[in-house]
């Protein structure tokens, strides 16, 4: 029987997050951080089982004096869309994390488990923001156990709209005239939700052997293909007949990572690997996402 932790999860109310929730709060004593603005959609269903607490004003450290987690999953993240402005990412992706480490490393906090990205911190305020505190998160790394986990492209049924995969799904179920792209010749790796949680519940469950110091885990499948392979798939796999995908109509970002390539031989240590074929996942992302837009209709 495994034992039960008090584990703080943030963003619980996206993709990510909502997905980590299911998967632990049966089994742990848990707490979420929101916002007053939070759309608590996504987790409605598991509201009996934790606690929520809203982030408001600077009430960091009463909720942690309050709740005083033992293990932190941070995944709130602002990914930079809609032009939004760099404080407002450097708040949620630098900020709150740091704010949470220093108040609960007061309080008994055994592991936090960070959410990083793979891309390089040139690209964008979001990339750079999560490099930075990667930076800082090291500095902790003398008192409690500092887990970074690195996460390639994930996909799955309900994400949002805006992330690439479900984007282009969305925008091939409904038939659109055409879809613009970059040449796509950048080779990526996508690995479906369920692993990535399986993931994060691997290194909850691993019993490290010393209370402090720094991990790193990539996470990702074991397949990598070009974003025009991708597209050409989930065209197909979507039988979309009609849209025109227009590779090459979009510039590269700067400082472009165009061969992802990740060692995922830490996780395998760990007894963890990716269980889900990029086709199954795929098309089951594909049939839920059709069947809620035939639902909307």
């Amino acid at each position: 029987m495994s034992t039960r932790h008090k584990i703080l999860v943030t963003g619980a109310t996206g993709f990510l997050g909502s997905n980590i929730l299911s998967r632990i709060v049966s089994e742990n004593d848990v707490a979420i951080l929101t916002r007053p603005s939070s759309n608590l959609s996504k987790i409605t269903a598991l509201s009996a089982q934790f606690t929520n607490f809203v982030l408001e004003g600077d009430n960091v450290n009463d909720i942690i004096e309050r709740f005083k987690p033992e293990i932190i999953i941070h995944c709130a993240t602002d990914y930079g869309r809609k032009s939004v402005p760099p404080i407002q990412v450097i708040e949620a992706n630098l900020i709150l994390p740091l704010k949470l480490m220093q108040a609960a490393s007061h309080h008994g906090l055994k592991m936090f488990i960070n959410t990083d990205t793979f891309l390089d911190k040139g690209i964008n305020h979001y990339s750079l923001s999560k490099k930075q505190f990667k930076e800082w998160f090291r500095t902790f790394s003398a008192e409690t156990i500092c887990v970074n986990m690195v996460l390639e492209h994930f996909y799955g049924p309900f994400d949002d709209k805006t992330k690439f995969v479900s984007f282009v799904i969305n925008e091939l179920l409904n038939n659109k005239p055409e879809i613009q792209f970059t040449p796509g010749t950048q080779k990526r790796n996508f690995i479906f939700i369920d692993d990535v949680v399986e993931a994060f519940n691997t290194v909850l469950q691993h019993n490290f052997e010393s209370q402090s110091g720094f991990y790193e885990f990539f996470i990702a499948s074991q397949q990598t293909l070009s974003i025009k392979e991708l597209v050409f798939k989930l065209k197909e796999w979507c039988g979309n007949e009609v849209t025109k995908l227009n590779f090459g109509a979009l510039p590269f970002r700067p400082n472009e990572i165009m061969e992802s390539s990740v060692d995922i031989s830490a996780m395998k240590a760990l007894g963890w690997l990716p269980r889900t074929d990029l086709e199954e996942g795929l098309r089951y992302t594909i049939n839920i996402e059709k069947k809620r837009l035939t639902e909307n209709l």
